[in-house]
This record gives C-alpha cells, structure tokens and sequence, in this order.
C-alpha cells in the first residue's frame, strides 16, 4: 500500500529561514499551513499580489517576500505603513469588528450585512477537482487560479509529483495503481517539455523585430498548450481568492457536505482561517444551522441521482461538441423592447405589443443603432440583450472546461468527469511525433479511470487526464454570449475552447442571424503561436514603463 496524503505533504514554512518568517509573520494568519488570509496589507497591494501568484511557480508567501517586501523600489513599507505592532492591532481590531457585527446582526438580522467584510484567502496545494469547486459560486467570490498554459507543472515536493493522494482511494486496493497511474501521467509530460518547447521553436523561428523575451513566452505557452491534457485532474495548484463574508459563508456549507474528503479537509481549514479575521461572517456555516443546510445539500443529491439512474437510459446519444439545446424564438421583440422600455413612461407590456406591430426591418434597425457603435469588444452592450436566452450542451475535455468555467454571470452545470467520450489529441502532438506518448498516458488514465470508477465513481475523477472530454451545459443571455465569444475567441486563447467559443456563434448565427451581426469582434482564425500579438503588447507596455519610471 501506498502512503499519501491530501495534497502536497511539504511544509509550507519550510522553504523559508527564521528571518524570513519573522518579516512574513504580520501578513499571513499562519506561516505553516496551505490555507491562510492576508492581513495588514492594502487593497491594491493584495490585488496586484494575486495578479502575479497566477503566473509563477512560487508561493503566495515566497512572491509577496522576494517581489514586494524585499524589493525597496516596490515602496512597500511606504505603502504599507509596517509597524511591529501591527499584527497585534489586527486582533484588536477583529475582535472589536466582530462585537460590532453581532449587534448589527442581533438588531437586524440582515444576512446582507456579511456583504460589507471579506478577505482575501490563498489555497495552495488544492487539486483541480478542489479548484472548481471553490471557484464555482457566481456572486461575492473573485478567483485567481495557476494557468496550466504559463507555468510547468514539473516541480516535485519531497521527491514526489505534486499531485492530491485522495484520502478514500490511498485506503482502498486501488491505492498502487492510482499512484503509478498519475506518476506515468507527470512523467510523460514531464518528458515531452524538452522536445515538445524545441519543435515549436522549430516550427515558428524567432522573427526580426521580436523580443526573445516575447518570442519564448509565446513558445512556453504553446508548449503548455500542447501538453497540459497530460496532467490529471489531481494535479495540486495554487490559487487566489478574494470574497464577501456571506460568499464565503454559504461555500463553506457547500463544502461541508461534500462527498469528497480533500474538499471536506479545506472547508476545515478555510473555516478556520476566515474565523481569524471575519469570525461572525462565517461562524453559521457549521453550526446547527449550517449543518442542517448541508444535510438538506447531500440527501438531495443522493434523491436525485437516484431518480436519475432510475428514469434516464444506460447510454447517451452522441453528441456536438456544442449543440443549442433552445433559444427564446421572440428574442429580438423582447430585446428591442427592453431597449425602448427606460426611453418611456409606458409599461413594458405595452412596449412589447407596440414592437411585435413593426416589421423585422425596423426591429433589427433598433437593435443595430443600439449596438453598432461598438468600437472594440471591452464596450459591452448594453443590458437589453439580456432579454434573450440560449441554452447550450457542450461536449469538450476538461481542460478547456477550466478556462469557460470562469464566466460565472451564467448558468452552468458539469457531469463528473469521465473517460467514456475519449480526448481530445492537439494536432501538434501528432505533428511533433508525440502521439504515442500522448495516446499511451490517455489509456493508462483510462483503464484506471475504469477500475476505480466501478465502485467510486465521485473519487475516480481525481485520476482523469485534462485532455478527456466531459459535459456541462450552459445558459446564458445574448449580452454574455457576446462577452464570452469575443473574449474566448481572441487570437490569444487556447484553440479548444477558442472553438468552443466560435462553434457557440456560429449556432447563434444560425437561429438569429440579425442578433449575431453585430458581435463584430468574434475572431474566426486560426494562429499559430497564438500568445505572439499578446507578448508584443506587453513588450510595448514595458518599454512605456521603463519611460516612465526608469
């Protein structure tokens, strides 16, 4: 049997001197856990630490250290006022904050009042399973994950892959295979770095006029881009999170009545560390009403799967990568109503029976005044498009699914992961001769996928490579469908869900082609170093600060 634990087994305050954690020690709540908050620092200063946390190998203790504190052109004991005695005037000043709100909340009793305090928490070593998780909430919670397509997920810890040994699988006789299953995995992408970085290089050569910094981030994220289906959905990441005190709360409960034990170990963890800092705001996710809430979360998921094994066939049909399930047929009379509605004093009744008298001509002229002046795809349109709705099944692997997760102002809702709708295979794998490589870990992840799954499908998903398909659908309004598209159609995005994104046009296109006319910033083409235009961007932005600060 295999020993493991959940998550990466080194500790975190390892890695730093005693000197090092002294200068640490006011700005984290501990300097020894995964799970911890940042305190005494400013707002912008968490915000722009985050920034950087999502495009480094580093910790969020080890990047605040080496790229603020210790940088004296950073300026940050001038931005952060650093007194010795801060740390103790943060307890105070909890302490004091959490009398205030139990008052408010005694006299009131306004769960909104959770709105007005948050933190901003860090949850290193979580799993890719985990990290959906704590990122699927729409409202209050604002995440910031370690991209799979700028940093190498290489790096060992204690000699091991980092990689989550899910508690319920290391106790089982699927112990060994789990673990030589996810090495294979990190070894094969792990071997395929080298030559996968030099046949990009081969095939696009360093161009006149571009930087070497520019030209090998472009390089680097192909190469990740290549390869990042390789890693399995246990593979640990580091990520970000800045929340109010009732987003947090009701995640909590979420998490709580997890069927997974890597989940139900941070919801610990997490809860302990937000009630450091905004004790009354989370102090109800596991008491007894918290726990009465998760009760109510798990036994309707047991009734409901249940029913679904029950009525549903064995075998689902095959399917589009993304396929318009339906869509409002009176979308542009709702639309160009909502757009004349605010214009008036009359009910949005009367507005409707008003518009449904007027030719298509004169609707869709409505529609094109009120969009057209669109200069570039930051200029949203206005909320009139959010009249209309399209629901969308999408049939497309996991690691694209990460990236499309992350449009929150919708509806959405994924399967577990599976292996039963095979991968997806990059063209440049084959192109590169990698294919049996690629092909060989996608049928080890398989047939382990398979064992484990027989009798725990839930746990089984934590050794799925990111390269299998899976299915979500999606609904959403027309004015998110133009916020996604032209977003995640840009020359920069990946090419899976680039095409995901292009394919969700197209279908809009299809049913309402006047409604598509005007997402005039979808991007159709296909790249080659796709990150290129981006990289040469920051360079120009980089020299303007070196103009500008020296």
């Amino acid at each position: 049997m295999v020993e493991g634990s959940t998550g990466n087994s080194a500790s975190p305050a390892g890695e730093f001197t005693d000197d090092e954690l002294k200068v640490l020690q006011p700005f984290c709540t501990n300097l020894d856990k995964s799970i911890f908050v940042l305190t005494n620092l400013p707002e912008v200063v968490k915000g722009v630490l985050f920034s950087r946390y999502s495009r480094t190998d580093k910790s969020l203790r080890r990047v605040l250290l080496d790229e603020f504190i210790l940088k004296p052109e950073m300026g940050f004991k001038e931005i952060v006022g650093f007194q010795t005695s801060s740390g103790v005037d943060q307890v105070v000043a909890t302490q004091k904050a959490e009398e205030f709100y139990d008052r408010v909340l005694v006299g009131y009793g306004d769960d909104s009042v959770a709105e007005l305090g948050g933190a901003h928490v860090a949850c290193e070593n979580v799993s890719q399973i985990a990290a959906k998780f704590l990122e699927d909430p729409r409202i209050g919670l604002s995440p910031l994950e370690k991209s799979t397509r700028y940093v190498w997920f290489d790096k060992k810890a204690s000699g091991l892959y980092k990689y989550c040994r899910e508690p319920a699988i290391m106790a089982s006789e699927f112990a060994d295979e789990y673990v030589s299953t996810c090495d294979f995995l990190f070894e094969t992408y792990c071997k395929l770095i080298e030559p996968a970085t030099e046949f990009v290089k081969e095939r696009f050569p360093l161009e006149e006029g571009v930087s070497e910094r520019a030209y090998n981030s472009a390089v680097k994220a192909k190469a990740c881009d290549m390869l990042r289906g390789l890693l399995p959905a246990s593979t640990v990441t580091n990520m970000g999170m800045f929340g109010n005190g009732r987003a947090f709360e009701y995640l909590l409960v979420k998490m709580f009545s997890s069927n997974l034990a890597e989940i139900n170990s941070i919801a610990t963890d997490l809860h302990g560390e937000l009630a450091k800092v905004i004790p009354s705001f989370v102090k109800r996710s596991n008491d007894k009403y918290g726990s009465a809430t998760q009760n109510y979360l798990r036994e309707t998921r047991k009734s409901t799967a249940a029913v679904a094994q029950a009525i549903l066939p064995s075998e689902p049909r095959e399917a589009r990568e993304v396929e318009l399930v339906d869509y409002d047929g009176d979308a542009l009379d709702k639309i160009v109503s909502a757009i004349l509605y605010d214009k008036s004093q009359f009910p949005l009744g009367q507005v409707r029976q008003v518009v449904q008298r007027l030719d298509e001509g004169a609707k869709e002229k409505i529609f094109a005044d009120y969009v057209s002046r669109r200069e570039n795809r930051r200029q949203k349109p206005g909320r009139a498009l959010e009249h209309a709705y399209y629901t969308f099944d999408i049939l497309a692997n996991f690691g694209a699914y990460r990236d499309l997760q992350r449009h929150r102002m919708l509806s959405q809702e994924r399967q577990f992961l599976t292996t039963k709708f095979g991968f997806d295979l990059p063209p440049e794998i084959v192109q590169g001769g990698f294919e049996k490589d690629f092909a060989e870990a996608m049928q080890q992840g398989k047939s382990a996928f398979d064992k484990i799954a027989a009798k725990m499908p839930e746990q089984a998903q934590y050794v799925v490579p990111l390269a299998f398909k899976m299915r979500w659908y999606v609904k959403m309004n027309l004015r998110e469908v133009y916020h996604m598209c032209e977003l995640r159609s840009s020359q920069q995005g990946h090419p899976d869900y680039r095409r995901v994104a292009q394919k969700i046009y197209y279908e809009i296109l299809r049913v309402h082609p006047s409604l598509a006319s005007q997402m005039k910033f979808i991007d159709l083409k296909e790249y080659g170093l796709e990150r290129m235009e981006a990289e040469k961007r920051t360079d120009q932005k980089l020299e303007e600060m070196k103009k500008k600060y020296g």
